[in-house]
């Protein structure tokens, strides 16, 4: 193993709960309605001090995406995950009783 180098992020940051490495800055936020097996899921546009695993697709409650685990940086727990790309399908719903 080597050295680990981890970022120091300005302001009011998310932290791992169990090594306390900053992961995201409070303004990188983007949603809290998030949900996930294990409870509440926060959705960012930038994190830092993580590592990313490997691809793989999985089943979430939107349908089949592209997704792979990110690791805390220093301690290695699993912090969450990261969308790759979206394997959505397109669902069109017609009203038939407006019709004419």
């Amino acid at each position: 193993m080597g050295r680990i180098f981890l970022s120091y992020l300005d302001g009011r940051v998310y932290c791992c709960r169990m090594c306390k490495t900053q992961l995201a800055r409070l303004d990188e936020l983007i949603s809290k309605s998030f949900h996930c097996r294990h409870g509440k899921a926060y959705l960012f546009n930038e994190v830092a001090n993580v590592i990313c695993g490997p691809q793989e697709n999985r089943k979430m409650t939107t349908g089949m995406h592209a997704v792979a685990d990110i690791y805390c940086a220093r301690c290695l727990r699993v912090v969450g995950w990261k969308y790759v790309s979206c394997m959505l399908q397109l669902i069109f719903v017609y009203d038939s009783v407006n019709r004419i």
